[in-house]
């Protein structure tokens, strides 16, 4: 086990509530190694923590706004509650994290991913940077107002109510995902194809909102049916 922040690669380490903005203040020799280490509540406020990796840690309620995590990669474990705000995110990886009531308003998301995250909750207001990309991730709940996705392809997304009011999800593609009861008040959705979304049965407001998507045969029966018009053969 090494508990020396000096030393890249660090292993079984409880450095929970631990204060950690001046050792992390710097960057190391080699990009820096977090293994199975327990940072919960810790203070990584401001860090230099490019091309640094999580294998297996937990983060919960972890303070990481403003930190550089340019590169970095967090692999399993669990973030839970903890802040990204106005975090510099570019090119990381997020893989089997549970991320739930992260905070990341201001992050800098430019080409990082979430994949197969747990994101319940999370609060995804006032983001920075383009490409960014969710897969196979559970954003019930989640606040995403104003986010902008357009022309991804969202695979495996699990969105019941969130808040969606505002987004830009012209040309997006939806594949095995789910939207019952999301807020869509103001949603662009241009060219959208919903047609791989599970809808719910949207009431006659939320329908008016769908605007400009594609959606399936069996989809439109739906929303017609949210407008009291029945379809007969």
């Amino acid at each position: 086990m090494s508990t020396d922040l000096s030393l890249p690669e660090t292993t079984d380490a409880d450095l929970s509530d631990a204060d950690l903005r001046d050792v992390l203040a710097g960057p190391p020799d080699r990009p820096r190694v977090f293994t199975r280490c327990d940072l919960s509540g810790a203070d990584l406020s401001g860090a230099d923590l490019v091309d640094a990796a999580f294998h297996d840690c937990r983060l919960d309620g972890a303070r990481l706004d403003r930190a550089v995590l340019e590169g970095a990669g967090f692999t399993g474990g669990s973030a839970a509650g903890a802040v990204f705000a106005h975090a510099e995110c570019t090119d990381t990886r997020f893989e089997r994290v549970d991320l739930a009531n992260t905070r990341w308003q201001g992050a800098l998301l430019t080409d990082t991913a979430f994949t197969g995250c747990r994101m319940t909750g999370a609060g995804l207001t006032s983001l920075r940077g383009i490409g960014y990309t969710f897969a196979h991730c559970n954003l019930m709940l989640a606040r995403c107002k104003g986010i902008t996705l357009r022309g991804r392809t969202l695979e495996g997304l699990r969105m019941d109510e969130a808040d969606l009011a505002s987004a830009d999800l012209r040309d997006t593609v939806w594949a095995d995902s789910r939207l019952r009861g999301a807020n869509l008040v103001n949603a662009r959705l241009a060219g959208a194809d919903l047609r791989g979304a599970d809808l719910g049965e949207p009431t006659l407001e939320q329908a008016g909102y769908l605007r400009g998507a594609r959606v399936s045969p069996a989809q439109a029966g739906t929303i017609l049916a949210a407008l009291g018009i029945t379809v007969v053969d």
